[in-house]
C-alpha cells in the first residue's frame, strides 16, 4: 500500500477515543507533536508524522477516536480513521488495558480483521508490573498478541516499535529522490473555510469540516497537484488569540500552527470576504510576515459578496492591509470551486519572488538612478549618502545598504516601493537593512 511522493510505509494508529493514541504517537516519535489533553476527542483529523526505528523510516498517521455507531462530526472522525486504515501498511490498534475489551474495541477489531492489514495490538496504560495480568484478556480481540505498554511513561515502547517494524513490508531500494514538493501553510482565523478549501483542492474529504469553529486542531497535510506543480498543503488550526493567551489543546495547536508557518515556503492566508476584516486577520497575517514567508491572500466565500460589499472590502484593505499591498491576492469560493485555477499561479509567483536575487551591479545602478532623482532627506544638517548596496540572501530577499548616515523610515519605505516596482517581488516580504559607515573608517586618498 506504500504510495505517494515519499514512498514510506504507513502505520495507522487506531482506537476508540481517549485510549492514549496521541500520547503513544508522541512516544513513538520521541517528541511532542500530536496534541494531547485529558479530554476525549482532542484529535479529529488524521495527521501524518515521519518516524524512524532500528533504521526503518515510516509514516505514523494519528487518527481521531473510532466509534462505529457515531453520528454527526463523530461519524466523520470515524470515517477519516477508516480511510487511514485503507491507506495503511500496518495498523496499530490501541486499547486501554485497565478497562478491558469494550463493545467499541470488539467492533473495531472485527473491521480490522476484515481489512486484511497486519495489526499490532498495543495494550496501553500498563504503568506497572501489577497491571500486566489484565493484558491477557485482550487476546480475545482476535488480532494477535497484546503488547503491554505505557505511552505516558515509555514502558514497553521499544518492544512495541520492534513489532511495528517487523510488520512493515520489506524495504525496497529507491533511487535518490529530488527535492520534495514546496510547502504551503494554509492559515486563518477559525471557520473561514480552510479545511473546505483543502478538501476542494484535494478532491476528497481530506480534512474535517463542521460549522463549529476550531474543528481542525493538528496541522493536516496533503499533496495537491495544481497545473504542472505538486504542492504539500498543510491545513492548520484556526488562530483565535495569541499563543501566550491560549491554553490546553488550543495552546499546543497554536504552537503547531506557528511551526507549520516556519516550515512552509508560502503561506496561503484565507480571509472571509463576506465579513468585515478583523484585527485577528491582520495578526495572523503578521505571523507569516514576521516568519519571512511568501504570502498569498485568498478571499474566500466570494460567491456571497455583492457590489456594495466589494467596495467596502476595498476600503477595509486600504485601511487595514495597506502595508501588505505587495501580497498576491485571489478571490475564491471553496464551496462552489470558483477561482480555484487562480491559486496555482499566485503561489508560483509568490514563490518565485521569494527566491529572486538581483545582481549586485544591476542593484547599484538602479539605486544610483533613484538617489540622483530623489536623494535622502537631510538629517542634522547633513545629507546621508548610499555608498553601496548588496543582496546577501533570499527566501525572503534581504538587502543591505551601506550608508554614510541613518536613513529616515519614510525614505526606506520609498526605496522598498521602488525596488518592488523595478524588480517585482509580488507576494514576498523583503528585508531592507542599513549599515552605516563607522567614523574614522573613511578611506584616505592622497
Amino acid at each position: 500500500m506504500t504510495t505517494g511522493a515519499d514512498a514510506l510505509p504507513v502505520v495507522a494508529v487506531i482506537g476508540r477515543p481517549n485510549v492514549g493514541k496521541s500520547t503513544l504517537v508522541n512516544r513513538i516519535l520521541g517528541r511532542r507533536e500530536a496534541v494531547v489533553e485529558d479530554v476525549p476527542g482532542v484529535t479529529r483529523d488524521r495527521v501524518s508524522y515521519e518516524a524512524e526505528w532500528a533504521g526503518r523510516a515510516f509514516t505514523v498517521v494519528d487518527t481521531g477516536g473510532w466509534q462505529p455507531d457515531a453520528r454527526g462530526l463523530a461519524a466523520r472522525v470515524s470515517a477519516a480513521a477508516e480511510l487511514a486504515v485503507q491507506a495503511a501498511d500496518v495498523v496499530l490498534l490501541v486499547v486501554d488495558a485497565t478497562v478491558g475489551i469494550t463493545e467499541v474495541d470488539a467492533a473495531v477489531s472485527r473491521v480490522l480483521q476484515r481489512s486484511g492489514r497486519p495489526v499490532v495490538l498495543a495494550a496501553n496504560k500498563v504503568d506497572s508490573a501489577r497491571a500486566e495480568p489484565d493484558v491477557a484478556a485482550l487476546w480475545g480481540l482476535g488480532v494477535g498478541e497484546p503488547l503491554a505498554v505505557s505511552a505516558l511513561h515509555g514502558r514497553g515502547s521499544g518492544d512495541l516499535l520492534d513489532a511495528i517494524v517487523a510488520a512493515l513490508p520489506a524495504a525496497v531500494a529507491r533511487d535518490e529522490q529530488p527535492a520534495g514538493p514546496h510547502r504551503v501553510a494554509l492559515i486563518g482565523r477559525p471557520n473561514v473555510g480552510k479545511s473546505s478549501l483543502l478538501n476542494r483542492l484535494a478532491g476528497s474529504d481530506r480534512a474535517l469540516v463542521d460549522a463549529v469553529g476550531g474543528t481542525t486542531r493538528d496541522p493536516v497535510d496533503e499533496l495537491i497537484r495544481l497545473d504542472d506543480a505538486t504542492w504539500r498543503f498543510v491545513d492548520t488550526a484556526g488562530l483565535r488569540r495569541r499563543v501566550h493567551e491560549a491554553s490546553g489543546a488550543e495552546y499546543y495547536s497554536s504552537l503547531r500552527t506557528s511551526a507549520a508557518i516556519e516550515a512552509a515556503e508560502v503561506v496561503l492566508l484565507l480571509l472571509d470576504a463576506a465579513e468585515p476584516l478583523t484585527e485577528q486577520d491582520l495578526r495572523v497575517a503578521d505571523l507569516a510576515v514576521e516568519a519571512g514567508r511568501a504570502l498569498v491572500l485568498a478571499m474566500n466565500k466570494w460567491d456571497l459578496v455583492d457590489e456594495d460589499r466589494r467596495d467596502q472590502l476595498e476600503r477595509e484593505f486600504e485601511r487595514d492591509f495597506g502595508r501588505l499591498g505587495w501580497a498576491e491576492r485571489v478571490n475564491i469560493s471553496a464551496r462552489t470551486g470558483r477561482g480555484m485555477k487562480r491559486i496555482g499561479p499566485a503561489l508560483d509567483a509568490a514563490l518565485e519572488s521569494w527566491q529572486t536575487r538581483v545582481p549586485t551591479a544591476e542593484l547599484n545602478a538602479f539605486l544610483a538612478g533613484i538617489v540622483a532623482a530623489t536623494p535622502p532627506p537631510v538629517r542634522g544638517g547633513k545629507q546621508p549618502k548610499i555608498l553601496f548596496a548588496t543582496q546577501p540572501g533570499v527566501e525572503p530577499p534581504r538587502f543591505v545598504l551601506f550608508t554614510s548616515g541613518p536613513l529616515e523610515s519614510a525614505y526606506r519605505r520609498f526605496l522598498e516601493r521602488r525596488l518592488r516596482e523595478q524588480f517585482g517581488f509580488a507576494g514576498t516580504p523583503i528585508e531592507l537593512a542599513i549599515r552605516m559607515r563607522e567614523k574614522g573608517k573613511r578611506e584616505r586618498r592622497r
